[in-house]
């Protein structure tokens, strides 16, 4: 039995919880949990955590937004609490995939470049400068008339320095009134000049006058409506787009977390994120250990990365194994009938007559599993596995399982599992709570956790 320490289980995952204390020898905390008719979510510690060590479990799936509100405000009572260190162990980590640029459902950028160009010497409007190239033309000015106001206030220079009789138009005694002044309104832009230019050429003249220069500017200004087009960004316009994985990093630091553990971050990089310690504990050891003891011939078999991210992950699992290992290239091409980019699928490596054994971190719509298995069989495997660490399998991910070439789908309870397991026969689940109930140990006791990245 551990001392000294407290386990307050999230609403995420009440098995893992279960699972966890009963391995460490310690009853779970009394901790209320739910939400206001508002929709408000309320946190209400039942027992004293003062000095104490605190672990608060929840995982990422399912309705993730309410979780991870609910997390962060189970870590900031407890640190109001006075608890002595308070760690989140987070087995599916939220948001772990927007570290980056968020990918939409096909994996394509959100942000794409224009498929075809009107000409070949395409220029935005930020890369090309006011002054024209050499053999070019002139770029577009921006709205609001500046090139107008230059040849007015040059022309009205002009006419002073000369002794001339300025002719005065009702605009023009407008505009001079407004420059001596020294400010300006936004009646006296072009885009007032045109409306003014376009009322006189329909009700005519307000008087002999009205024909001078300034009507002159006014009529080339309105003849000539490309140089006072308003900007509109090309269709290779890169929007900005939000960094979701720094902002969840930063709230848990901020809410009062001491330390995080975790399993399979998508993006190794995603610990850089945080100012506190972070332990990214790995699923290999199971995944390896469900090769060896169940997959029959397992060092004929070959294990699959289904994309170049990772064949890294697949690359350990089959040095360590002594197994072949093939990679699925992964080639977008866009269409030009619709907007969304079509991935070509080819496989690298030789399956025929052999067991494919996919391996993969996370499981979503399971759109990628799906299509690689049906390469495989293709190909010529004669048996296709499918070993994955987070399976969250949302939307219509366990129909396509259940319809596809996959003869068996190998995913740990780092979220839920059960209404999964119940709708899709091929499903297997392997247990993860021992190996976080034993890095819990660890850390109370100040021990070394290096034992759980071990392969062999």
């Amino acid at each position: 039995m551990v001392r000294n320490i407290v386990v307050l289980g999230g609403s995420s995952h009440p098995q893992l919880n279960e699972t966890i204390c009963n391995h460490l020898g310690i009853p779970p905390s009394n901790i209320l949990l739910g939400k206001f008719s508002v929709g408000e979510t309320r946190v209400e510690i039942k027992e004293s955590v003062r000095g104490k060590d605190v672990f608060i479990i929840q995982s990422g799936g399912g309705k993730v937004n309410d979780h991870l509100i609910e997390l962060l405000i189970t870590i900031s009572a407890c640190k109001t609490a006075s608890a002595k260190r308070v760690t989140a162990v987070l087995p599916l980590f939220p948001y772990s995939r927007q570290s980056d640029i968020p990918y939409n459902k096909t994996g394509a950028p959100l942000a794409k470049a224009p498929m075809t160009y009107n000409k070949p010497d395409f220029y935005t409007f930020e890369s090309r400068p006011q002054t024209p190239h050499p053999g070019h033309p002139e770029s577009v000015g921006l709205n609001g008339s500046v090139d107008g106001l230059s040849k007015r206030f040059s022309k009205t220079n002009m006419e002073e320095s000369s002794g001339s009789p300025i002719t005065v138009t009702p605009h023009r005694a407008r505009f001079s009134n407004t420059i001596a002044n020294g400010s300006l309104k936004r009646s006296d832009t072009l885009d007032s000049t045109k409306s003014e230019v376009g009322s006189e050429q329909l009700n005519g003249p307000s008087n002999s006058t009205s024909h001078g220069p300034g009507h002159e500017d006014n009529a080339s200004a309105a003849s000539n409506p490309s140089k006072s087009s308003s900007f509109q960004p090309r269709p290779g316009y890169k929007q900005w787009v939000a960094q979701a994985g720094t902002l969840v990093a930063d709230l848990l630091t901020c809410a009062g977390a001491d330390h995080i553990i975790t399993m399979d971050l998508h993006d190794p990089q995603y610990q850089g994120f945080f100012d506190i310690p972070v332990d990214n504990l790995y699923g290999r050891p199971l995944l390896k250990k469900y090769i060896r003891y169940n997959i029959p011939d397992y060092k004929d078999a070959v294990i699959v990365s289904p994309d170049a991210g990772g064949a890294k992950r697949a690359t350990a699992i089959a040095d360590g194994l002594g197994m072949d290992f093939a990679l699925i290239h992964k080639e977008r091409r866009p269409t030009r009938i619709t907007d969304r980019q079509n991935a070509t699928m080819m496989l690298v490596g030789n399956i025929a007559r052999r067991t494919a054994i996919l391996v993969d971190d996370l499981v979503d719509t399971s759109n990628t599993i799906t299509r690689a298995a049906k390469l495989l069989k293709k190909e010529g495997a004669v048996k296709v596995y499918a070993l994955l660490t987070h399976g969250v399998l949302s939307g219509d991910a366990i129909e396509r399982i259940n319809a596809s070439a996959l003869d068996k789908v190998v995913i740990t309870n780092s979220v839920p599992q059960q209404e999964h397991q119940q709708r899709c026969p091929k499903l297997e689940i392997l247990d993860v709570g021992t190996v976080f109930a034993e890095a819990i140990r660890r850390v109370h006791h100040g021990e070394s956790i290096s034992v759980l990245f071990q392969y062999d």
